[in-house]
């Protein structure tokens, strides 16, 4: 019972910002706290023993769950007719927006094709290019591991310089040679351009203010977030999901 008043103070929480996710129009976002803050919510049912609290918990729950499949019956829809579209602002130093929490929902089965329009997938000196190469490395295994048929990743980045050149095209051919393992085909082009975009060949668009380097540093390698990106603290930047279908070409 003594853990029971800081599970239903973290649930009140959770669920707090659902709500305002959820008045927002941030539906995804919202659709996530309800979830977490249910599931704490059961939890503290679980562990109360008065009858009547009992009662209380089980219809905030109910209310809870209930507007949550509203929201997946209406975010459903929005997806199958082209229409939907979100923008998430991620806060400086916010957590818990992983490769899996941003893109998972609109990796689907039939998805067999992404690009990814990113001009930073370089920058060798001085251990930047370890970590925008393994971003981008950790997007691949995101798609690996998802329920979709990916059979081809089309990468368009700006090519590094001078010495460091040699270096980014063995890294990028590694990571090709083992894709090719996994019945991949990484297809590398170089661009001078600036924009950052992802594309699926369902439809669906993802542009991020930062491209996919929207992490910060980990202050150490034995700091939590430095393995689990839904722990590292994130930069201060912009997502905006919508589907091909409100614009000219995909």
């Amino acid at each position: 019972m003594t853990q029971v008043p800081g599970m239903e103070t973290s649930a009140i929480s959770v669920l707090k910002r659902a709500v305002e996710l959820d008045q927002s129009s941030r539906f995804q976002e919202s659709l996530v706290c309800y979830q977490e803050g249910i599931q704490l919510l059961m939890d503290v049912l679980k562990a109360v023993k008065d009858d009547s609290k009992k009662v209380h918990y089980r219809q905030k729950i109910k209310s809870y769950m209930d507007r949550a499949e509203q929201i997946k019956v209406h975010v459903n829809q929005l997806k199958e007719e082209g229409k939907y579209h979100e923008q998430i602002r991620i806060a400086e130093d916010a957590t818990g927006y992983s490769y899996e929490v941003l893109f998972r929902p609109y990796v689907t089965e039939g998805l067999t094709e992404v690009w990814v329009e990113d001009p930073y997938i370089r920058h060798i000196h001085q251990m930047i290019y370890c970590r925008k190469l393994y971003n981008f490395l950790r997007f691949c295994e995101m798609l690996l591991k998802a329920s979709c048929q990916v059979k081809r990743i089309h990468l368009l980045t700006s090519q590094e310089e001078g010495d460091y050149s040699s270096q980014q095209a063995s890294a990028l051919s590694e990571l090709k040679q083992s894709l090719q393992s996994q019945d991949v085909c990484l297809d590398l082009q170089y661009s001078t351009f600036h924009d950052r975009e992802i594309r699926f060949d369902n439809g669906w668009i993802i542009k991020i203010g930062r491209g996919l380097d929207y992490f910060k540093k980990p202050k150490g390698r034995f700091s939590i977030g430095y393995c689990d990106y839904d722990l590292r603290q994130c930069q201060e930047t912009t997502v905006d999901i919508f589907h091909s279908k409100h614009t000219k070409t995909l």
